[in-house]
């Protein structure tokens, strides 16, 4: 069995396996995580929850970020997923199947602060969680999401591997883990089809809870199919209407270079998809002065399954921020519009502006056959403005802005997180956090550096 082999080998790994470059990479997703949680940490949605866990109390063993509260683990680390997954700004992967490997981060961060674990423990964990979530993104041909199945079921096969290693399950209990979280979560695509709820950012998270309760079980002897993933009526049996390449979990492990080092961080808090028009509008306005009020029409050129998920016709009236950052005409109106996208454009306010509404009608999204053979190795896309005086102005991007293979530096990084903190954080508090995760190999208890985390 599958399951069997991965075990074996997340079992094994240890800190002094992994390449310093890794190692770097981990520090900077989680840098990037955290601040994605500050900014997503007074979202509505992460208030319901927080009102619901508080409701419900349990053993104050576990933190959450920005906050003094405390909570049972597995769920303080759901709360601490969907902060980092709130804003939908978090990293993103995405070969036959899309996924945000950081939304795994709890998955190993919060058992570790409840058992004391070693920073060099975490990075070790953490590198699992990139490694499994991105290999389970390549395995399906074509990918579940194309089947109409969300990607937060592959989560829940990997948020166990992570929450085992930090709560040191052998290969036979990390087994269990695998084929109890997996028994439990799966998720249809209609999350994030459609009308979108809050939902969208929830049920990733869920499944990061998932592998924390099912590793906490298999750690007191609970168990679970080993089966899960390849056996009869598991993963690859059940979601039918394609090929899986099974082998794809394990061929490589410890041969290739780590699978962080394939990620990418969102230099927008939108749909990932979104990311290489964004990057093609912003070169012709780079290049090119046009007033808003000069355009006439904006059209977009994208692969096929990005016109349908983001321009379809409810995404041209979009009321909440969960449908607004899953739209791209709204996205690009208010890039148009406003020069940027941040946070401060998925407000109320700004999602139902006039001049948002009046630009949102000038955008035409289509799907470009040649850009399907690029994908998903390339993420090409196109954007062309015409004016009201007759001009066309065109660019064409193959990676978006934040591709591992444009990526962000480490200053923009800094800027980004700075941006997410500054009205959340003092100074000195949000220099020490970006000091204590530069430094988390040195960390000797995570217990530690969640106090810094929770902004104490």
């Amino acid at each position: 069995m599958i399951t069997r082999r991965i075990a074996q080998y997340a079992v094994g790994l240890k800190y002094e396996d992994l390449p310093p470059e890794a190692v770097k990479e981990v520090k900077r997703y989680l840098l990037d995580s955290v601040g994605c949680a500050f900014g997503g940490g007074n979202t509505k949605d992460v208030r319901i929850y927080l009102d619901y866990y508080k409701s419900i109390g349990g053993t104050a063993e576990a933190s959450i970020f920005g906050s003094s509260h405390k909570f049972p683990c597995s769920n303080a680390a759901l709360l601490n997923s969907l902060m980092i997954r709130a804003l939908d700004y978090n990293d993103i992967y995405w070969e036959e199947d899309p996924s945000h490997p950081s939304d795994i981060i709890p998955a190993a961060l919060t058992p570790a602060e409840v058992l004391g674990s070693s920073g060099k423990e975490l990075i070790t964990a953490l590198i699992l969680a990139y490694e499994f979530e991105m290999r389970m993104c390549e395995i399906a041909h074509p990918g579940i999401r194309e089947r109409k199945w969300h990607h937060a079921t592959l989560t829940a096969f990997v948020s166990p591997i992570v929450a085992g290693k930090i709560m040191g399950l052998d290969r036979d209990r990390m087994v269990h883990a695998i084929g109890i979280s997996g028994s439990r979560q799966a998720t249809f695509g209609a999350v994030t089809a459609g009308h979108l709820t809050m939902m969208k950012n929830t049920v990733d998270p869920l499944a990061t809870q998932s592998g924390v309760i099912a590793a906490e079980l298999a750690s007191r002897g609970y168990e679970g199919p080993a089966h899960i993933i390849d056996g009869k009526e598991g993963l690859a049996q059940t979601i039918t209407g394609g090929e899986w390449d099974i082998e794809g979990l394990v061929r490589g492990l410890g041969k290739e270079p780590p699978r962080i080092l394939r990620c990418s961080m969102k230099a927008f808090p939108t749909e990932a998809l979104t990311h290489s028009p964004f990057s093609a509008l912003l070169k012709i306005r780079q290049q090119h002065d046009i007033a808003p009020e000069e355009i006439r029409e904006i059209t977009i050129k994208t692969i096929a399954r990005a016109a349908d998920i983001l321009s379809d016709p409810s995404k041209y009236n979009p009321t909440t921020r969960e449908t607004a950052d899953h739209s791209l005409p709204y996205c690009v109106a208010a890039l148009v519009l406003d020069g940027k996208l941040t946070p401060a454009q998925f407000t109320d306010e700004r999602i139902n502006a006039a001049d948002i509404k009046a630009m949102i009608n000038k955008v035409k999204v289509v799907g470009e056959d040649r850009f399907e053979k690029m994908f998903p190795e390339k993420k090409p896309a196109a954007a062309e403005i015409r004016t009201t005086d007759g001009k066309r102005y065109e660019a064409e991007v193959e990676f978006a802005r934040g591709d591992y293979r444009n990526p962000l530096s480490d200053d923009a990084l800094l800027q980004k997180f700075n941006s997410l903190v500054e009205d959340k954080l003092e100074r000195e508090k949000a220099d020490r956090i970006i000091e204590s995760i530069m430094d988390l190999e040195k960390c000797e208890d995570v217990g530690k550096l969640m106090n810094v985390l929770s902004g104490q």
